[in-house]
């Protein structure tokens, strides 16, 4: 790979579109500018474009596969701006092929399969944007891809994925990461504002200048949560593409006075192997949790170790603890990356001995049959931060006395019936509580439904994991 850039993709700063408000954030688009000289005196054949708004999927990759893509400007009121860019077959084809040797999924998008998952096949503004200053020339292939909301680990290896490809091909390519960082910088701004929108901006670039990218993927959640950007996935694929512990990087410029974070920098590789420093950090996170820690997460997590790498599970023979043997309840186990849930699957009341047996059982189910995610995989156990529910007997009571950060809900209809447990992030009203359980009941607003009310004790293997 010849480079590497981290590019911002407000349509105001287009001239066509800003009509002279890109004065506004003229250092920007200075940036912009210096980026695509410098791209046109690397002599590059091919540009590898992230964008986070073209079709995001939740559980792959999407990469363009036809032969030809174009789009423009008209949403923003500039349909003059448009580009039609010949795809790099050879390259992409080769991306896709290194990213399903790492079991990453990818999806692809072409003339056959985008009816089909119902979306558009175009170019859009995410990648227009930097595209329009970042090559001059206009003679580039181009590779166009999407992240999807996969784990950071999962996109770190699709970024491996094209560095493999790269180097196969002996393709010379440059890649931007497009993404904004922070939308809630200021109270006028697009977004509702937080002081976190700054926090996380000065930390991301502070993390980038450093050097050491392994804090990269150490932003703390709730600061992530709380930041409103589409950058960082983005450049969760572009370490990968380094794949370098420590790396050069050079700030053209950072500025906000829009609301939104817009980061422009210019990263080379340095040293080390990123992918196997995090892989041996996880790795040992994860033998630390096997024996330390309370002892319902401890059972949960030994659990899904013992059958992904045996093919077995615990027995109840198997356990000491009174606590998992002595007393029966219903149980929750949540698995969660990076804050974001990977699978959650319990019982409302006890199906088994005790509550030990109702842990093995339920583990083992969210890893695997939670319908709303594929799978989980082997090597995605490492990356995991498990919570344990145990429930206490629901009551009878009415909307009055919902409480959603103390109580959980069971909302009832006939053979129909929908759970939500306490304390969940985002759901703060009694409303929003029973909306939710009633949606994953599948019951409607008007069917007669009864509430229950119950409270949990929960078991984290994080502090801050709610």
């Amino acid at each position: 790979m010849l480079n590497y850039f981290l590019m911002p993709h407000p349509p105001i700063i287009i001239p066509e579109v800003g009509r002279g408000e890109e004065d506004k954030v003229i250092k920007t688009v200075n940036a912009c500018k210096a980026v695509g000289e410098k791209i046109d005196n690397l002599d590059a054949e091919t540009i590898i474009i992230i964008s986070p708004h073209g079709v995001v999927f939740r559980d792959a990759i999407a990469i363009v596969t036809s032969n030809y893509i174009k789009g423009d400007l008209g949403k923003f009121g500039a349909e003059e701006v448009s580009f039609n860019y010949e795809i790099d077959l050879e390259l992409t084809n080769k991306i896709i092929d290194c990213a399903k040797q790492s079991n990453v999924l990818v999806a692809n998008l072409d003339e056959k399969t985008t009816p089909r998952y119902n979306v558009p096949l175009e170019l859009d503004h995410g990648a227009i944007v930097p595209l329009y200053y970042a090559d001059k020339s206009k003679n580039h292939k181009l590779v166009h891809i999407t992240y999807g909301l996969l784990s950071p680990i999962e996109l770190l290896k699709f970024g491996l994925a094209i560095k493999r490809a790269v180097k196969q091909t002996n393709k010379k390519a440059v890649l931007i990461a497009s993404g904004d960082l922070s939308h809630r910088l200021t109270r006028n701004g697009p977004y509702d504002y937080t002081p976190l929108g700054a926090t996380f901006d000065n930390t991301l670039i502070d993390i980038l200048l450093s050097g050491n990218l392994k804090d990269l993927f150490n932003i703390e959640k709730r600061l992530i949560n709380e930041a409103g950007e589409c950058g960082l996935r983005s450049l969760y694929i572009l370490a990968g593409a380094i794949n370098t512990t420590i790396i050069k990087s050079k700030l053209l410029i950072y500025e906000g006075p829009l609301g939104v974070g817009y980061g422009t920098l210019e990263f080379k590789e340095g040293e080390g192997n990123l992918y196997e420093d995090i892989i041996k950090d996880k790795k040992n996170e994860h033998k630390r949790r096997l024996s330390e820690g309370n002892q319902y997460t401890k059972l949960a997590r030994t659990n899904l170790d013992r059958y992904f790498n045996e093919g077995r599970l615990i027995t109840i023979d198997e356990l000491t603890d009174n606590s998992l043997l002595d007393h029966e309840k219903g149980v929750f186990v949540s698995l969660k990356i990076n804050g974001e849930l990977r699978g959650c699957i319990g019982t409302i009341q006890p199906t088994t001995s005790c509550v030990g047996e109702e842990i093995i059982r339920n583990s083992l189910s969210a890893a695997l049959d939670d319908p709303r995610f594929q799978p989980l995989k082997k090597d995605e156990l490492i990356d995991i931060d498990i919570s344990v529910d145990l429930l206490y007997p629901p009551e009878p009571t009415l909307f009055d006395r919902l409480d959603p950060l103390d109580y959980g809900v069971i909302v009832t209809s006939g053979d129909k019936r929908g759970l939500l447990l306490p304390n969940i992030e985002g759901i703060d009203t009694k409303e929003q509580q029973v909306e939710i359980a009633m949606s994953k009941g599948n019951i409607s607003l008007s069917d007669t439904y009864t509430l229950e009310r119950f409270k949990v004790e929960r078991f984290k293997e994080l502090d801050n994991d709610e």
